[in-house]
């Protein structure tokens, strides 16, 4: 019985450790680090800006980040959208 044990705990044991590791997405590092490679705040503010509503803001970002190839999870994409919402955009969702 304890060799059984043995050879279902240490899969579990590297099953922790990794998910342990893990980092929670943060996106205004993320922004700083990608966003901002292929442009500056700018964008977001001026007059005559591309993006005019939510809907058009998560499309854009997702565009962004197939463009990146950053490969974004879709929780982490929304993160993203909502930073940039709340810190420039102030779209009603």
């Amino acid at each position: 019985m304890l060799p059984i044990i043995r050879l279902f705990s240490i899969p579990m044991l590297v099953l922790v450790a990794t998910v342990a590791g893990a980092t929670e997405f943060e996106p205004e590092s993320y922004h700083a680090n990608n966003c901002t490679r292929c442009h500056d705040s700018h964008v977001y503010v001026r007059d005559d800006r591309r993006v005019t509503s939510y809907p058009a803001l998560q499309a854009q970002v997702a565009r962004c980040d197939a463009n990146l190839g950053t490969k974004l999870f879709p929780d982490d994409l929304t993160l993203l959208v909502d930073h940039l919402n709340g810190t420039y955009y102030k779209f009603a969702k």
